[in-house]
């Protein structure tokens, strides 16, 4: 008997413990969206989220064009500005004969919205490349990407 009266009283005490806790769970408010606070990011090809990123693969399936030395100026809410350097391979007389040539640029970010993979951050959408001097050829001045969601 004593084993049995055992066993109710803990078998009692957890459906109390378990009563109270759905009881305080329901009794809370429910929770709000929190408002985009942050910057947006930016997302690479990888999908991961950067802020900031000193480097940026702008050609994925290759590699054949990526910024380097990112010296971010901005990074707010609206847009990013940071200048540094495009890398670029000529691909001539084909890609893997190619040269990689430096050409330094600004990189602006904007157009943020909301990212569909993630809704509770907000990632930039368009990146500008406006290259100072010389430029790869059949680039224009200011090259415009969107970027990957």
């Amino acid at each position: 008997m004593r084993g049995s009266l055992v066993g109710t009283t803990v078998t009692l005490a957890a459906g109390a413990l378990l009563t109270a806790a759905m009881t305080t769970a329901s009794a809370s408010p429910p929770t709000a969206p929190v408002p985009h606070r942050t910057a947006p990011v930016l997302v690479d090809c990888q999908f991961k989220k950067n802020v900031r990123p000193a480097d940026f693969i702008l050609a994925c399936g290759d590699g054949n064009s990526r910024l380097t030395g990112l010296n971010w100026v901005k990074w707010d809410s609206e847009s990013a500005v940071a200048e540094g350097v495009n890398v670029v391979n000529d691909c001539k007389p084909y890609c893997a004969k190619g040269v990689f040539r430096s050409y330094h640029v600004t990189v602006r970010l904007d157009r943020p919205a909301v990212w569909e993979k993630n809704p509770d951050v907000k990632r930039y959408t368009r990146m500008s490349v406006t290259y100072d001097d010389a430029r790869p050829k059949g680039f224009t001045q200011t090259m415009d990407y969107p970027l990957w969601g």
